[in-house]
């Protein structure tokens, strides 16, 4: 694979799945779930994963919700993309809220997040007095159109 890194992974027990790639094109790795919890409407979940990282300098995990659960359960992860920071050693939790109208159970070892490796650049800043103009300028928010 021309894009690979190595990243070292502790395992809180060994009864925890390495996470996979589902298929061979698959951006995201799978997390799952390490304990059984039931989320409430409109309620939030810390949910560990049983795994700890060592992610490369330069590089960042992005913890991303799972399309399914969002459209079959309406599961999200409220501060998605989560980032883990290359110098974070604790356990990788991922926080799930339920918008849903029903109660959601998870089980040990539900899939429940997806997590991407990510180059990270660092930014230099440069305090000017004024910047160069473009067509569109200070415009956001639905400046550019509807679609």
């Amino acid at each position: 694979m021309e894009h690979e890194i190595t990243v070292k992974i502790l395992r809180t027990a060994q009864t925890i799945k390495i996470p996979e790639y589902a298929t061979p094109g698959s951006a995201g790795l799978d997390l799952c779930s390490m304990r059984y919890c039931i989320i409430k409407p409109n309620e939030m979940a810390l949910i560990p994963t049983g795994i700890k990282l060592a992610i490369p300098e330069g590089y960042e995990a992005q913890i991303r919700p799972r399309s399914g659960l969002a459209l079959n359960h309406r599961i999200i992860i409220p501060n998605s993309p989560g980032t883990i920071d290359s110098d974070y050693r604790g356990e990788i939790k991922v926080l799930l809220l339920n918008m849903g109208e029903e109660p959601f159970t998870l089980s040990f070892g539900d899939r429940i997040a997806q997590m991407v490796f990510a180059p990270v650049a660092h930014a230099k800043f440069e305090d000017v007095k004024k910047l160069d103009e473009t067509s569109r300028g200070s415009g956001g928010f639905g400046s550019t159109g509807i679609n």
